[in-house]
């Protein structure tokens, strides 16, 4: 059984590397890291992931809510949110696209791995 492939999107190198080994040591597989909204919608369609690991705050444009109605949209990829923003603001739009899960960093393992498994799983 091959592992799930798992595509970060956060625009901090070293949070995404963080995240990388942590999924790692999951025995996920990390498909790719990008540090935008636009090039986590060119990755999942090349990628095919089976779940974005998404920042809602991102360099660019366009934020993670916004990466992530398209995502989900056009693909169909579940999406998980990681940040380190937990305002009221952002969590009522993050919850207008239905994600898979809301992670507030700093990330702690245990609720991080529960977290991807019952996303993995529905």
């Amino acid at each position: 059984m091959s592992k799930p492939k798992i595509l970060i999107v956060e625009d901090d190198g070293i949070v995404a590397m963080d995240i990388e080994i942590r999924l790692e040591k999951f025995g996920y597989d990390v498909c790719g890291k990008k540090s935008s909204g636009e090039k986590a919608i060119e990755a999942v369609k090349e990628l095919n992931p089976d779940l974005v690991l998404m920042d809602i705050v991102l360099k660019g444009d366009m934020d993670g809510i916004n990466a992530t109605k398209i995502i989900q949209s056009r693909f169909g990829v579940p999406v998980v949110f990681i940040t380190a923003h937990a305002d009221e603001e952002r969590f009522e739009r993050a919850k207008m696209t239905t994600p898979f899960g809301y992670i507030i960093k700093p990330i702690r393992d245990k609720e991080f791995k529960i977290t991807i498994e019952m996303a993995l799983y529905n």
